[in-house]
């Protein structure tokens, strides 16, 4: 069965100023990139070797204090050029079958993700962090990450997803001398955090 997943041109992210790692200039590319007249459905196979669309990701990071969970990406994970690699965020590809009369299908499918991997047992508070864009990687040359942070009231945080392997909370300095056992998305994300 053909999966399909939520892109966007990649020309809009040129019209509107191109950068590499992450901007946390939200306001300037989301009601663009976003929009529903650019945002179309693409195999995934199709988008995952045509440039000229960007695959649209939340990429949700679960902190709590100085403490951030993250944990590394098994063998079962869909996206095998991230295997082993050590992650901060959350999240995954967007479906038709999040489309729902009245609302984003972005929206709905960032929480469907988050709750497919994740139980969070603890209130919290969301924000917009900002977007990563990564050209120097296969990966990164055909996706683009939207960073949304969710603050906890407690560490208190279960996987759902057998391939979250050695999940749970560090300390942020601690993960910030790790960098080079995460993915891209996620160095750039843990600078803006150190760095706030």
């Amino acid at each position: 069965m053909t999966e399909y997943v939520l892109v966007t041109p990649t020309r809009l992210l040129h019209e509107l100023g191109v950068f590499h790692g992450l901007n946390r200039d939200v306001q300037r590319y989301l009601p663009t990139l976003l929009a529903p007249e650019h945002l179309t459905f693409l195999p995934r196979a199709q988008a995952e070797d045509d440039p000229t669309f960007k695959q649209i990701i939340p990429y949700v990071v679960l902190r709590h204090g100085d403490r951030v969970f993250n944990y590394t990406r098994g063998e079962g994970s869909n996206e095998k050029r991230l295997r082993a690699l050590r992650s901060v965020g959350i999240g995954g590809h967007i479906n038709p079958g999040d489309l729902e009369a009245g609302t984003s299908a972005y929206w709905r499918g960032m929480w469907r993700e988050l709750a497919e991997e994740v139980c969070i047992e603890t209130p919290y508070r969301d924000h917009c962090l900002g977007l990563i864009n990564d050209d120097t990687t296969p990966v990164g040359r055909v996706h683009l990450g939207i960073v949304h942070v969710l603050e906890l009231e407690a560490p208190r945080v279960r996987r759902r997803e057998a391939d979250l392997l050695y999940s749970g909370f560090a300390p942020l300095p601690e993960l910030c001398q790790a960098t080079n056992e995460f993915e891209t998305w996620s160095r750039f994300v843990l600078e803006a955090l150190h760095q706030p």
